[in-house]
């Protein structure tokens, strides 16, 4: 019988953050790595060739929130109780910015010309990216909208709520065309598998769950992953592998075929993070992933896959 093996080697570990890292990012050939937290500053690594970051932009207020143009490869930035702005991080200049919101700013998703960002007051805000004006501001909950995943052959925008429900936005016409309570708390984080067969979802109760989109988003899998609220999901990019990480200050790595665990990354097997886990990056082919923590450092980890075909 055939299995995978996983072993985990830690690469570097990134510091200079001033507070809580909750955001990270990455240029579509995985050559730098963003991130940004509670303080407001945004930095870019060169990872792995070096471990010293540079001040791409401090804001006034914390950051939860960034994504990549794919158009210019500027950097988009979700500035907490104000609004969004847009950096050319290689001259360290702010091209502009928008006022949005007083609540926070969750997550920003990039689909075609539009910016669809997910707010604290339960809002999804549409904002054009060539007039760099709200097309649309969609009210959808009165708590908060927390996580956007989108597909592209259905143009669903996935949305997940502190109301414990998943929201299913047509992303041509801003109607819900479906709705359903996912979890029995807040959901944190969405992600479709990178063929888009199933959606994945996790959050404060911990359990992650998978929702079928060609069967109308039919439960799945559902897997009692952490033992604390699960922050954040990543793919890696063939779809085989996806991992997790939790308050519960650990990462996990699964199979993605079959909601296998295959690896705990954790402080005491190997010099993991010491407090929360807030983020994922799995940005290139490469098996490498990058985390953020509470602890305010980077952890960069190399993942190691082998078949192992013992008959047992």
């Amino acid at each position: 019988m055939s299995a995978v093996t996983l072993r985990v080697e830690k690469q570097q570990v990134l510091t200079g953050h001033r507070d809580c890292i909750y955001a990270l990012a990455a240029t579509a050939n995985g050559n730098r790595i963003f991130s940004a937290d509670g303080s407001g500053m945004v930095a870019v690594w060169n990872v792995p060739e070096s471990d010293r970051g540079e001040l791409v932009a401090q804001l006034p207020r914390s950051v939860y929130a960034l994504t990549v143009l794919p158009q210019n490869g500027h950097l988009l930035v979700g500035h907490n109780f104000e609004g969004i702005h847009q950096i050319d991080w290689e001259n360290k200049r702010e091209v502009r910015s928008l006022k949005l919101t007083s609540a926070a700013i969750f997550d920003l998703k990039v689909v075609g010309d539009t910016l669809w960002v997910a707010t604290g007051d339960g809002h999804v805000v549409v904002v054009d990216l060539n007039q760099w004006v709200v097309r649309q501001r969609l009210r959808l909950s009165t708590q908060s909208a927390r996580a956007l995943a989108y597909h592209p052959q259905k143009n669903h925008m996935a949305v997940g709520f502190s109301d414990h429900s998943i929201r299913i936005v047509d992303v041509e016409t801003h109607a819900v065309a479906q709705e359903w309570k996912a979890h029995s708390n807040s959901v944190f984080t969405l992600a479709f598998a990178p063929d888009y067969s199933f959606l994945l979802s996790a959050g404060r109760d911990a359990r992650l769950r998978a929702w079928n989109p060609n069967a109308d988003y039919a439960p799945g899998t559902e897997v009692a992953a952490h033992l604390f609220a699960i922050n954040h999901i990543a793919f890696s990019p063939d779809g085989q592998y996806f991992v997790t990480c939790s308050m519960d200050k650990s990462i996990k790595v699964w199979s993605a075929r079959e909601a296998r665990l295959l690896k705990v990354i954790d402080k005491s097997r190997h010099a993991g993070h010491g407090t929360s886990v807030n983020k994922l990056l799995w940005p290139t082919q490469m098996n490498r992933i990058i985390s953020a923590s509470d602890d305010r450092t980077l952890s960069v980890w190399n993942l190691f896959f082998n078949l192992d075909t013992t008959t047992n």
